[in-house]
């Protein structure tokens, strides 16, 4: 058992974002020979030399998302990393991964506040790597955050849109359209695409997004099966993938949550089957 209290969500944000990495470094880098290994099966393990960045020393990071300066006491949560069984993921190397892997490339988480955590995990861990680079931080209102090494002409961006297809108007009349995309001419100057999306669609009362839902171009209702809503949404969002995204180019990740029955991840899939 992990020592100290670490939480649900933060674990979560961590097996991500290693995965995540790793993901990329081997789809953008090929390696000859490379052996296979199933990076999702495996155990947290206690690693003294961890954590790779001190928060203090990373002067962008939101202050909701800072756990010591907002009052938690423990440390030994931070000391925690990802071990597969059957393979060792080497240790993030953030100036490897600027001037290797993302020279000349724009990374985009694309979702809610887990991607947010992703984002600017990311951000912190290169930042730390390259302490004296020169870097730009921009975040404009329509939800767009922007981190930028000149130096090696590479972005990491986050873009916030919790549920991928558009919510248009305003209250009480805001219509979540599953079946449209708007936002996907900003997903296309992207080279690596990371799409989450889950949490939000739960809301109910005051945290809803919407007042009413459109699918198809004319059945409108006040509501209707969460799950249901979520799966037409990531046809829409898949569908607009394989139409607009060259996978020789650009490369996506789909970032999902499940429970205990798997219902995230079935809903992904039968969306993908649904076009084959």
């Amino acid at each position: 058992m992990m020592r100290g209290a670490v939480s649900t969500v933060l674990v979560t944000v961590m097996v991500m974002i290693l995965v995540v990495l790793n993901q990329i470094e081997s789809a953008i880098v090929k390696k000859p020979h490379r052996k296979s290994c199933n990076i999702y099966i495996g155990n947290w393990v206690y690693d003294q030399s961890y954590p790779l960045y001190d928060s203090k020393t990373c002067p962008f990071i939101e202050k909701q998302f800072n756990c010591k300066p907002n009052g938690r006491l423990d440390s030994e949560y931070l000391k925690y990393r990802w071990q597969p069984s059957g393979c060792n993921l080497p240790r993030f190397n953030g100036l490897d991964f600027l001037g290797r892997i993302m020279r000349g490339k724009k990374l985009m988480f694309v979702g809610d506040s887990r991607s947010l955590n992703q984002w600017q995990s990311l951000t912190c861990l290169l930042h730390n790597a390259a302490p004296n680079a020169n870097f730009t931080l921009s975040r404009s209102p329509s939800g767009l955050s922007v981190f930028s090494f000149p130096a090696y002409n590479s972005s990491i961006m986050f873009s916030r849109n919790a549920f991928l297809v558009d919510i248009v108007g305003a209250p009480p009349n805001r219509v979540m359209k599953l079946d449209s995309i708007s936002s996907g001419t900003l997903w296309k100057t992207a080279d690596v695409l990371v799409f989450n999306s889950w949490h939000w669609w739960l809301h109910t009362g005051r945290k809803q997004a919407w007042d009413k839902i459109q699918s198809g171009r004319n059945e409108t209702v006040k509501d209707m099966d969460r799950l249901v809503a979520y799966e037409k949404a990531m046809g829409t969002w898949a569908k607009w993938i394989d139409q607009n995204i060259d996978p020789s180019k650009t490369k996506v990740f789909f970032q999902g949550r499940t429970n205990g029955r798997n219902k995230v991840a079935k809903a992904v899939a039968l969306a993908k089957r649904s076009r084959l």
